[in-house]
This record gives C-alpha cells, sequence and structure tokens, in this order.
C-alpha cells in the first residue's frame, strides 16, 4: 500500500489555534455541523467557523447546557442528538434534512473515553457505539444533503495506536479493557474517513481524521483524580503538565482541515498538529498506525457499520 501519510508543511503547527488557521478563510454562506461543540475543543471549533463566517450547527445531548454554553456565539443553532442512541439519529438527521440548506462541513467531534463497561444498542460496546457508529449513521443519513465539495472530519486521537479493529471480539465479551476500547473507537473514527473519503470522490466530497493533541477537557469526565495523577496528566493539585495543549490549541487540527486549501488533493488522511501526520513507527506515540490507514480494512468496517446499523448512503 502506498502512503499519503506525508506532511505538507502547512505553516502552522501544535501551538497554533483554532481562531488562527482559518486566517483568511470566507465561510459565509456555507454551513457546518459540529458534534461535541459545546464544551472542551468542540466549542472553541465552533467559535472559530463562526468567526469565520459560517452558520454552525450544534448537535447536543444536553440542549439546555448546549445552548447556555453557546450563548455568546451568534451564529449557532442547536439541536437534540444522542450519538448512543440510533432512533435518535434518525430524528436530528431528519429534521436537519428538512431544513433544506446542505452542510458544507461536518466535525464529528462528540464521544466517550475510558468509560465504564456498558452496552447499548444491539448490544453493542459503547464508545464503538458513540464514537463511531452514531456519527456513521449520522452522516450516512445527511449524505444527501451535503453540498457537492463538502468536508467531513473525523476526530480520532493517537488513543488509535492502543488498538486496531477486534474483528474476533469487538464488545469485549472475553473481558473488558476501557483503554482498547476506547482504542479501537477511535481507529474505527480514521477508517471511517478514509473509506468516505473514496465514497465520496465522485462529489469531491472529501474526509479526514486527526489526533487533536493532548487537551484536559470533559472527556476526561471517567478518569479518576488519582488515575490522572498516576499518568502523570495532573498533580496532586489538579494542575495540568505542561505536556498537554490548551483547548484552542486542541481544536486547531479540526479546522485545519474542515478549511484549508493545501489538504485539497489530500483526502483521507490522518493528520496531527494542523498537518498531514507521518505513518506511525514503532513504539512512537505520533502518527497513525497501519491498522488506522488500511483501504481493506476501512472498507471491511464500512460494511460491517452499515450491516449494524442499518444505513448505508451508497448501497
Amino acid at each position: 500500500m502506498t502512503s499519503t501519510q506525508t506532511p505538507l508543511g502547512s505553516g502552522f503547527g501544535a501551538d497554533s489555534t483554532a481562531a488562527q488557521v482559518p486566517e483568511g478563510v470566507d465561510l459565509h454562506g456555507r454551513r457546518a455541523l459540529v458534534t461535541g461543540g459545546y464544551s472542551g475543543i468542540g466549542i472553541e471549533g465552533v467559535r472559530a467557523l463562526d468567526a469565520a463566517g459560517a452558520q454552525v450547527v450544534v448537535p447536543a445531548r444536553r440542549v439546555d447546557e448546549a445552548r447556555e454554553a453557546l450563548a455568546d456565539v451568534p451564529d449557532v443553532q442547536v439541536v437534540p442528538l444522542d450519538l448512543s442512541d440510533l432512533q435518535s439519529v434518525r430524528a436530528a438527521a431528519e429534521g436537519l434534512a428538512a431544513q433544506g440548506d446542505p452542510f458544507d462541513i461536518v466535525i464529528a467531534g462528540a464521544g466517550v473515553m475510558a468509560s465504564p463497561y456498558q452496552l447499548v444498542g444491539d448490544g453493542w460496546e459503547s464508545q464503538f457505539a458513540t464514537n463511531h457508529l452514531g456519527h456513521f449513521a449520522l452522516v450516512n443519513r445527511l449524505w444527501p444533503h451535503l453540498a457537492d465539495g463538502a468536508r467531513v472530519v473525523s476526530v480520532s486521537s493517537v488513543g488509535h495506536h492502543r488498538s486496531g479493529i477486534r474483528w474476533d471480539d469487538m464488545w469485549f465479551a472475553g473481558g473488558y479493557d476501557k483503554w482498547d476500547a476506547y482504542g479501537q473507537s477511535k481507529t474505527a473514527n480514521a477508517l471511517f474517513a478514509l473509506e468516505l473519503d473514496r465514497l465520496g470522490a465522485d462529489r469531491g466530497i472529501h474526509a479526514y481524521s486527526l489526533h487533536p493533541g493532548g487537551i484536559l477537557t470533559p472527556l476526561q469526565r471517567h478518569l479518576p483524580k488519582q488515575e490522572q495523577i498516576a499518568m502523570g496528566w495532573i498533580d496532586e493539585h489538579g494542575t495540568p503538565s505542561d505536556v498537554f495543549k490548551t483547548t484552542e490549541q486542541g481544536a486547531a487540527t479540526q479546522i485545519w482541515a474542515a478549511t484549508s486549501a493545501k489538504l485539497d488533493d489530500h483526502g483521507g488522511v490522518y493528520c496531527e498538529d494542523c498537518d498531514i501526520a507521518p505513518m506511525a513507527d514503532g513504539e512512537q506515540r505520533m502518527g497513525v498506525k497501519p491498522w488506522a490507514h488500511d483501504p481493506e480494512q476501512a472498507q471491511r468496517l464500512w460494511q460491517l457499520s452499515a450491516e449494524l446499523t442499518g444505513v448505508d448512503a451508497f448501497a
């Protein structure tokens, strides 16, 4: 397999912010959808898109909380959505489709991390169901309502290094590990973008995945303080390690992937620090692992996801 994972030299980097990367990009008349857009890096991404002129829609499981958090963003719409519930996904997609206006940008950023063992839907492990299957169903249902030339940005993570797709035990019947489950779901995010980019080629629709960087946000809600201390993320006073990005920096790569003209001819790639990431070599904690950048696995996952959700815009 020939790798497309060659950094471009974007001019931005780990310290760039979401407000900086779309500088000079005019998004007036464009419509964007951002899941997870009312906290953490999501809300910073929404602010950057709004500042560039986009009309932004934020699906939210906690609608009142989202509206309160986004009160300072002038052109934003909040709609109800629970990604772990496919009936909720269907209702949200149908409601958005009925509004008529197509989407030019979709950022699939909502998710859970290292959560306790739970099965949802038809016996699906909850991190995989929420982080991947919910977004898979949402994008497929909205596919006819994406503009030609649109971009879909799937927020993955370096956590994908932890696990590829566990084809023989995806739901952890043999024993649950919260980090392996998170890793599998983040691999799925990358493979989803890879296959969607291939399928969307005839409409000029590109898809990208990315690692936003290490950021302390509400995503860590399931991690006890002592566990975060043991991992070196915070000290005993709760002060974050200096290795973490700010939320503004953490939001930058998703906004770069959604708006940069440098990516016009590089669909399907995995990005980090506002550039295309290299292939991960050995034990390094950066770059994309081969199992998350494999077209055959991407097609296999797409077929399985379509069977599980009953949704496939390309069938």
